[in-house]
C-alpha cells in the first residue's frame, strides 16, 4: 500500500499563486510561487501542483491532504459577475434590500452612491404568509402565490433564488415549504434559505446574507466542478479542502451550500499561519501585516486568539457570518501611482495585478506601481526575483514613473518613487489603526508580523511610524498563507437567536440550545471523519444591557451553571467597559444570540527548532546596493544577504536587505535583525523616541 506522506497548501492571490509542500516523513517544508491565472484560477493551481510533484518525484497518490484558499467568491462580488438572482419574501417586505438600515457609510455625504443592487429589477417577489416574533403562525403560507412566483422567476431565467421570510429564524416551516415548491417547479435552480444559512434575528442582515449567498452559489458550483475534475486529472485521490472566512477548512463539497463563507478565504489562512508561528515564539499580541500584489490584509491577535467578527460589509452589503476580523486596503505591490486632478500623488486602489503587472516585470505593464518604486529605490532586486526565475527591467520602472508621475508634477525620479512608498505606507498605517487604535488597543504593545510577497519590504518603516518597536518575519513569508492552510482545523459555526434575561431560571433553555447545536456539529464532524478525541466545542453568548441594540460576544461553558452565569455577566461588564468606557452592574443583562463552533483538529506540520549558534556571524553579502530608505535624506550603501545563508543566532544591523525566493526583507537604519531558533527574523527598533505617540 502506498504511504501518503505529503500535504499541500495552495493560496490563490491576485498576482501569484503560492504553494507549501510538507513531507510528513522527513518533516521538511518547501515553498513555490506560480503566476496566477485570473481567467481560471484552477489553471495556476494545477500547473503548480504538477510542478511540485515532478520536482520532488512525488506520486499523486502519495498526497494525503490538499487545501486551497479561493478568491472565486471575492472576485465574483468585486467584479459583479455573480448569478442572476431572484428573491422571495413576505408580502410587504420585497424592498428591504433597497431600504437597508439606518447605518450609513458616509453620514454627511448626500451624494454617496448606494451599493449596486445584486437583484435585477422585477425579480423581488412577495408571497402571502406571516409568522409572529414568537414563532406562531398568523397567516398560513399561500402556496398558490409561491407557485406563481416560482414560475415567474423561471420565465425570467434566474439562476438562483434567495428565500427570506419574516421570523423564519424562529419558525422555518414556511421557508422549507417554499423550497419544496421550488424543487417541484424549478428543480435546476440554486436555492438559499435564510433560516438554514443564518438563523438569526435582524431581517435586513439575514436577507442580505441569503442574497449574497445565492448570488455566489452557481458561480462556486461551476468552479468547484471544474476544480475537482482538474485535481482528479492530476491523479491525486484525496478530496480537496477549502478555507472558510473563519480561518478553518472544510471539504470542498460543503462550500456549495454556503459559498459566502469563503468571501475572505485566502487572507484568513495567513492569519491562522501567523497565529501558529507567533505561538511558537511565545508572542501573544501580534498585528498581522499581509501585503501581496493587489492589497494588504491586517488583523489583530490577542492572547493567541484571532478576533472573529460575526458581521461585516461585503461590497456594501452586510454578511452575517463568522469571519476573522480582517481589514483590507487596496495597497499592494501592484498598486498604481498617479497624479490626481488636484496635483496630489495617489496610490491605489487600482492594481496592475498579475497581468499586465508592474512595468518592471516586462509583461506589458506601463503604469508605475509600488513594486516599480521599490526597484528604483534599490529595495527590490533590480535584475531578478523569485530566486532568479523572474527577470526585472529597472529601465521600464524608470520610464513608467517618469511618464506618469514626473512629467505631471514637479517631482524628480527619486522624489516620485519615494513619494509612492510614503503614500502607500500611510494607507497601510490607516488600516493598522482601524484594527488597533479604533478598537481600544495600543499598537505599541504589539509585534507587527509581516508576510506576503511585499509585507517584509515595508514592515519596519510602517512599524516605526506607528511606534511599534518589534517586527516578526517568518521563514518564506511570501507563502505564509499557503502554509496557514496546512495549520488550519476544520470548523462549523452554528447560531440561534432567543432574547432572554441572564437569570438562573433561563439556564435550562440555554443548555438545550447549546446541546442541539453541538449535536448538529457532531453530525458534520462525522461527515469530515474527525475522531471523537479530536473534537472541540467553543460556545459563546452575545449579551447586551436591556434596551440596547448591539451585543458583545462572551465565551461561556455550555453547561451554564450558576457560577458560569455569574462569570459571564462579570465578563460582559468588563468587555462593555473596555469597548464603551463604562458599565452598569445594576442594569439587567440580556442574552440574544447563542453560538457554537464545532472544531475538528487536523494533523499539522511539525516546524521544529534549530540549534542557536551564539557565535554566528553575518554571511558574506551577495552584493552591496545603494538604497533609499523612507525618512532618510540620501542613499545608503546597503549589504544584501541571502536568507538561507544566515544562521539562527546571527544578528544583522541595519541598513540591510535580506532576499529569499518569495520575498525581500528591508532592515532600515537604526534597526537590528536577529534570527531565532525557528528561523524567524526578529527585527527591533533601536532608535530613540518613536515617531508616533
Amino acid at each position: 500500500m502506498k504511504i501518503m506522506n505529503y500535504m499541500i497548501g495552495v493560496d490563490v492571490g491576485g498576482t501569484f499563486t503560492d504553494f507549501s509542500l510538507y513531507d510528513k516523513k522527513e518533516k521538511t517544508l518547501v515553498h513555490y510561487k506560480n503566476s496566477s491565472t485570473p481567467e481560471d484560477p484552477s489553471k495556476a493551481i494545477v500547473s503548480g501542483i504538477l510542478h511540485l510533484l515532478k520536482e520532488y518525484s512525488i506520486k499523486p497518490d502519495q498526497v494525503s491532504y490538499l487545501a486551497h484558499g479561493t478568491t472565486v467568491a471575492t472576485n465574483a462580488l468585486i467584479e459583479k459577475k455573480g448569478a442572476r438572482v431572484g428573491l422571495i419574501t413576505t408580502k410587504g417586505f420585497k424592498d428591504l434590500m433597497e431600504i437597508g438600515w439606518q447605518k450609513r457609510p458616509s453620514l454627511y455625504n448626500l451624494l454617496k452612491e448606494k451599493p449596486k443592487s445584486l437583484i435585477p429589477p422585477g425579480l423581488k417577489c412577495e408571497v402571502e404568509e406571516r409568522i409572529f416574533f414568537d414563532g406562531t403562525i398568523d397567516i398560513e403560507l399561500n402556496e398558490k402565490d409561491v407557485r406563481e412566483v416560482v414560475r415567474y422567476l423561471k420565465s425570467k431565467e434566474v439562476e438562483a433564488i434567495a428565500v427570506c421570510t419574516l421570523f423564519s429564524f424562529i419558525n422555518p416551516v414556511h421557508e422549507r415549504r417554499i423550497k419544496e415548491i421550488i424543487t417541484e417547479e424549478f428543480p435546476e435552480v440554486y436555492v438559499t434559505l435564510s433560516s438554514e444559512l443564518v438563523p438569526e434575528f435582524r431581517e435586513y442582515s439575514r436577507m442580505s446574507t441569503a442574497v449574497l449567498n445565492a448570488y455566489l452559489g452557481p458561480v462556486m458550483e461551476k468552479y468547484i466542478d471544474k476544480f475537482e475534475k482538474s485535481i482528479e486529472n492530476t491523479g491525486i485521490k484525496v478530496a480537496p479542502y477549502v478555507t472558510q472566512s473563519n480561518g478553518s477548512v472544510i471539504s470542498i463539497a460543503e462550500t456549495i451550500n454556503s459559498p459566502i463563507k469563503t468571501a475572505v478565504s485566502g487572507p484568513s489562512a495567513g492569519v491562522i499561519g501567523a497565529s501558529y508561528i507567533a505561538g511558537q515564539c511565545n508572542i501573544n499580541k501580534i498585528i498581522t501585516f499581509d501585503m501581496g500584489g493587489t492589497s494588504i490584509d491586517v488583523s489583530l491577535i490577542e492572547n493567541g486568539k484571532t478576533i472573529i467578527s460575526n458581521e461585516r460589509l461585503i461590497e456594501g452589503y452586510p454578511a452575517r457570518i463568522p469571519m476573522i476580523d480582517i481589514v483590507t486596503v487596496g495597497a499592494g505591490g501592484g498598486s498604481i501611482g498617479r497624479i490626481d486632478e488636484g496635483g496630489a500623488l495617489k496610490v491605489g486602489p487600482e492594481s496592475a495585478g498579475a497581468k499586465p503587472g508592474p512595468a518592471s516585470y516586462m509583461r506589458g505593464g506601463t503604469k508605475p506601481t509600488v513594486t516599480d518604486a521599490n526597484v528604483i529605490l534599490g529595495k527590490l532586486n533590480p535584475k531578478r526575483i523569485l530566486g532568479g526565475r523572474m527577470e526585472i527591467d529597472r529601465s521600464l520602472a524608470v520610464k513608467a514613473i517618469d511618464e506618469h508621475i514626473c512629467q505631471h508634477s514637479t517631482l524628480n525620479l527619486q522624489e516620485a518613487a519615494a513619494g509612492i512608498i510614503s503614500v502607500v505606507n500611510s494607507n497601510m498605517i490607516r488600516a493598522i489603526r482601524v484594527v488597533s487604535v479604533e478598537r481600544g488597543y495600543d499598537p505599541r504593545e504589539f509585534t507587527l508580523m509581516a508576510f506576503g510577497g511585499a509585507g517584509p519590504l515595508h514592515a519596519c518603516e510602517v512599524a516605526q511610524k506607528m511606534g511599534i518597536h518589534a517586527v516578526l518575519i517568518p521563514p518564506s513569508p511570501g507563502t505564509l498563507c499557503s502554509l496557514g492552510l496546512l495549520m488550519a482545523d476544520t470548523k462549523f459555526d452554528f447560531t440561534r437567536s432567543n432574547v432572554m434575561t441572564a437569570d438562573i431560571e433561563n439556564m435550562e433553555s440555554v443548555r438545550n440550545i447549546f446541546h442541539q447545536m453541538m449535536e448538529e456539529g457532531n453530525a458534520l464532524l462525522d461527515k469530515e471523519n474527525i475522531d471523537e478525541q479530536d473534537r472541540i466545542f467553543n460556545c459563546s453568548i452575545e449579551c447586551r444591557y436591556e434596551k440596547q441594540n448591539f451585543e458583545i460576544p462572551i465565551e461561556v461553558d455550555p453547561n451554564m451553571t450558576a457560577q458560569a452565569l455569574n462569570e459571564m455577566i462579570e465578563e460582559f461588564h468588563q468587555q462593555h467597559n473596555k469597548l464603551y468606557g463604562y458599565y452598569n452592574e445594576n442594569k439587567r443583562v440580556q442574552m440574544v444570540n447563542y453560538r457554537v463552533s464545532a472544531v475538528g483538529i487536523i494533523e499539522k506540520p511539525n516546524l521544529g527548532k534549530q540549534q542557536i549558534n551564539a557565535m554566528a556571524q553575518p554571511p558574506k553579502p551577495i552584493e552591496v546596493r545603494e538604497v533609499f530608505f523612507e525618512g532618510q535624506e540620501d542613499y545608503h550603501s546597503t549589504n544584501v544577504y541571502q536568507r538561507s545563508e544566515i544562521e539562527p543566532g546571527c544578528s544583522i544591523h541595519g541598513p540591510a536587505i535580506i532576499e529569499e525566493m518569495d520575498s525581500t526583507t528591508i532592515i532600515p537604519p537604526e534597526w537590528l535583525a536577529n534570527i531565532d531558533e525557528f528561523n524567524n527574523i526578529k527585527a527591533t527598533y533601536l532608535g530613540g523616541e518613536r515617531d508616533e505617540k
